[in-house]
């Protein structure tokens, strides 16, 4: 039975459908980015493949071809989205257990809610955006629209037992610090062992 959900989605532009390392997209879209590397690179693995060896160069180089500039989220705009974040916990009431906001994606851990978990990170991205707005932050305003500072869809992760679901949070509580970022403390958050 799943009691809980390791949750993951970029910031527009921080992972393409065609890494070199992998992705889960099915098709390529945009020619500008198909001639780096064609065909989507389709991972099977529930594992992560960040770490795996590729051309970086190549990576790099196909995300000066994107439509719009990759977005690279400042400390302020993160903690806007994490006020957006803490309205969707607030609106829709489902548990988060562990939280860490980087600069081109966010890890969560979601405890097992009634709702669809590709809901519940739309709901995330939907009114962490609308913060952006508010505070005339978003990354991409300049642009017309502006366009979804998120990359499509989110990379999950079903918790079946306690144990695997504590070893999620002091993954995504440790995660700041790997990019030598302080720690987060987010109001909505809870503890596990508070339920």
């Amino acid at each position: 039975m799943v009691i809980g959900y390791h949750v993951i989605f970029g910031t527009y532009g921080f992972w393409l459908p065609n890494d070199p390392r992998g992705s889960w997209s099915d098709f390529v879209w945009s020619w500008e980015i198909f001639r780096f590397g064609g065909k989507t690179t389709k991972t099977g693995t529930r594992q992560s493949v960040a770490s795996a060896q590729h051309d970086i160069a190549i990576r790099l180089e196909a995300k000066k071809h994107l439509k719009y500039p990759p977005v690279v989220l400042s400390g302020e705009q993160a903690r806007a989205v994490g006020r957006g974040f803490a309205k969707a916990v607030e609106i829709s009431q489902f548990p988060v257990f562990a939280c860490s906001i980087l600069p081109e994606h966010v890890h969560l851990v979601l405890g097992r809610c009634r709702m669809d978990v590709e809901k519940v990170v739309r709901q995330l991205k939907q009114n962490a955006t609308m913060r952006l707005k508010e505070e005339n932050i978003h990354p991409l305003a300049d642009f017309e629209g502006p366009p979804k500072p998120w990359g499509e869809s989110c990379w999950k992760v079903f918790l079946n037992h306690e144990e695997s679901l504590r070893k999620a949070i002091q993954y995504v509580e440790n995660n700041p610090m790997k990019e030598g970022k302080k720690p987060q403390h987010w109001p909505f958050v809870q503890s596990l062992d508070g339920i």
